[in-house]
């Protein structure tokens, strides 16, 4: 289960803004003690308070109230919102925190046995900025500001783009949706790209965020958004391991390492050329096979 990324957080965004601003926070009930990782501002100061807007930062999401009073959350991996009818109970095994409000309750959940989702009490703007991880805002940047960016550390494209403190919202799924649509490898170094290549990638940034996040806006609809996830059967490769390329047809490749995995095309992305996967590259060592020619002989 990936973390929600820039496309996730704007739809919840527009979810939240339609139900909320304008509104009272009544109360907050934690589910559990794990979740509130500040201690000044209390998180009763926010009781009371009225909603004045909602805000990205990064992957955040910021409740903005009156008295310059913030709340900063980060759904990391498995957090998720669920809009629910005034004082709906919190779920027994997954409930973190519910948000009262007269018209209703936003429930916070998290999956699994590790609490990793954070939430903050922030006082002022200055006191907010100490959470932003200083990444550009593709959308709101020229293609200069891009340049100077990407050449601003020397890293492979995949880790810059998916640098916060380099690049703003972008995890690894969408990563993988820009770099496709730009025919680029994950490898490359960003002191390697021509200024073609930085330009076809400043455009698929763009385009595929902007995309994706008109498409999850059009599903959601006027509901509020339920089937958050970077796993979509309409994505070019993430998550579409041994599935065709959607414009060359030959399988998408992956590489994992962690707990990710990165998904390309070597077709359009590598010029047939396989990535090695470092763990499949131990053990299989001069065996593993160079190009996607290769790959299917082996597998005949």
């Amino acid at each position: 289960m990936p973390i929600p990324e820039l496309p996730d957080i704007e739809v919840y965004l527009g979810a939240l803004e339609s139900r909320l601003v304008g509104q009272t926070l009544e109360q907050v009930r934690l589910g559990s003690p794990f979740l509130l990782r500040s201690v000044t501002p209390p998180l009763s100061a926010t009781h009371g308070k009225q909603v004045r807007a909602f805000r990205r930062l990064g992957k955040r999401i910021v409740f903005c109230l009156e008295d310059d009073l913030f709340l900063v959350l980060h759904l990391m991996i498995a957090g998720r919102l669920r809009w629910k009818k005034p004082g709906a109970k919190l779920p027994r095994k997954t409930g973190l925190a519910a948000f009262d409000f007269a018209n209703g309750t936003l429930i916070l959940t998290e999956a699994g046995s590790k609490r990793r989702v954070s939430l903050y009490v922030v006082e002022g703007e200055e006191g907010l900025a100490e959470h932003d991880r200083g990444g550009l805002e593709v959308l709101d940047a020229d293609l200069n500001a891009f340049r100077e960016r990407l050449a601003s550390e020397r890293h492979t494209l995949k880790r810059s783009l998916t640098d916060p403190r380099l690049f703003s919202g972008i995890g690894n799924a969408y990563s993988d949706e820009i770099l496709h649509r730009a025919r680029l490898s994950p490898f490359k170094q960003t002191n390697a790209l021509t200024d073609d290549e930085i330009a076809r990638l400043f455009d698929a940034c763009r385009d595929v965020l902007n995309e994706w996040t008109r498409r999850l806006r059009e599903e959601a609809g006027e509901g509020f958004p339920e089937k958050v996830t970077a796993f979509r059967k309409e994505m070019a490769v993430h998550g579409r391991h041994r599935e065709p390329c959607p414009v060359c047809k030959s399988p998408v490749q992956r590489i994992v390492y962690s707990s990710n995995e990165t998904n390309y095309c070597a077709t359009c992305q590598t010029g047939g050329k396989l990535l090695a996967d470092r763990a499949l590259s131990r053990l299989l060592k001069k065996d593993w096979p160079r190009t996607l020619e290769e790959l299917e002989e082996r597998s005949r």
